[in-house]
């Protein structure tokens, strides 16, 4: 299977420049970039989909350039709906320092700032180089350009964009030879601005290919501005909450998943795939997608840890846990503070139950649990002994609702 096949099997082509780039994917030698914008201080999971391009491409004997946009950055491209709220310098650079220290970790290739070749061009010097070649019309064509003077209009800086996304391939051409964009399909706009202004500027032919966004199965990306951004800094998300993302994706999506992050061949797929077709209960997939991300992110180590907290707590077994892991695993829950009580008064006084007959009727039936252990005796006392690091007291109602409570000192 050449790499393009490949790339098409796994669904990772959406759109090409000219039907002369499969060939030359297919014999290996050329310099391309992808790039992202630092508007935060960390890659989140649709930043991953996207840059194991690199990987992949390297792999196929290409060379691989990584963008973060400081200049592009402080602008701001286009999301089709509304502008984005500009981002202080500081932040902008603060944030360049961050992903590239994480970038070289996972994709470990060239870096590059866009900031350091824009900054000392004169508007003068802009509008004659690179706007002069640019028709409006053109780039009112764009899809998120009409789609966002649509919706809430769209200011001169944002419609600038293209053109500076196109100056970055032009740039990347002459000085480091690079003949191939690569993006995710929302850019498929912005990246072949570049390739008109090399045509009219120096007569080049260079290429473009997007990709498709990876999306859950009602369409919603991972991204930042969709609020549910999974971050591959660990401080950020913690390897068990990725496992967690991961282990509880989809089943019609998790095969896709597959494919597009991470390296398993084609056989290796197929083969888990029939074997999540005949038990998806087991989550065969999902397992194997985690380890496989979580691995390539941050190592075996990480992995195991990872799992094992997920079994004891599926098992129960919350004092095996570290106090760390404990505050990972129950972040998003209700949490309260409470005071050393009999458990009927502590489930009333932290409002877990409405009334002490809701609470003992929840506590004779045996719906609840203290830090993994079953109580049916209503006069049960919450104290340091029974509290894990003398402080926290897990308490679960019925099969599923948890809260972290704080035992007062």
């Amino acid at each position: 299977m050449t790499i393009y096949e490949d790339l098409q099997w796994r669904g990772l082509i959406q759109d090409i420049s000219s039907p002369d780039l499969i060939d030359k994917l297919n014999k290996g030698g050329l310099t391309f970039y992808i790039g992202t914008d630092p508007t935060a201080d960390s890659l989140h999971l649709g930043h991953y989909s996207s840059f194991l391009i690199t990987k992949r491409l390297a792999k196929a004997g290409h060379n691989p350039i990584i963008l973060v946009g400081g200049a592009t950055g402080l602008i701001g491209d286009p999301r089709g709906t509304e502008e984005r709220k500009l981002s202080d310098k500081e932040i902008i650079f603060h944030n360049f320092n961050c992903l590239k220290e994480q970038v070289q970790k996972i994709f470990p290739y060239p870096v590059v700032n866009n900031y350091d070749w824009v900054k000392d061009i004169s508007v003068i010097d802009f509008l004659r180089d690179y706007g002069k070649f640019i028709n409006v019309g053109y780039m009112l064509g764009k899809d998120l350009v009409r789609r966002q003077m649509e919706n809430s209009g769209i200011s001169y800086a944002e419609f600038s964009y293209m053109l500076i996304q196109g100056l970055d391939f032009k740039y990347l051409h002459e000085n480091m030879g690079v003949d191939l964009q690569v993006a995710g399909s929302d850019q498929w706009g912005n990246a072949t601005t570049g390739i008109e202004l090399i045509r009219k500027t120096t007569g080049d032919e260079v290429y473009v290919f997007t990709m498709p966004l990876v999306t859950d199965s009602k369409g919603k990306k991972f991204g930042k501005s969709e609020g549910n951004a999974i971050w591959l800094d660990r401080e950020k998300t913690s390897p068990y909450e990725l496992y967690q993302f991961l282990f509880n994706c989809e089943d019609e999506m998790v095969i896709t998943y597959l494919k597009r992050l991470t390296f398993l061949s084609r056989e290796e797929i197929e083969q888990i795939e029939k074997e999540h077709l005949q038990a998806p209960e087991l989550r065969i997939a999902q397992k194997r997608l985690a380890r496989e991300i979580i691995v390539d992110l941050h190592g075996e180590d990480a992995f195991v840890e990872a799992e094992q907290v997920s079994q004891n707590l599926f098992n129960g077994d919350i004092k095996k846990l570290a106090v760390k892991d404990l505050i990972v695993a129950f972040k998003n829950v209700p949490h309260c503070d409470i005071k050393a009580d009999n458990i009927v008064n502590v489930l009333v006084d932290s409002q877990i139950c409405k009334s002490k007959r809701e609470a003992n009727e929840f506590v004779n039936s045996g719906a609840i649990s203290v830090n993994g252990e079953t109580i049916k005796d209503a006069e049960f006392e919450i104290n340091k002994s029974v509290a894990i690091d003398e402080s926290i007291v897990i308490i679960r109602r019925g099969k599923k609702k948890y809260y972290f409570c704080n035992l007062a000192k």
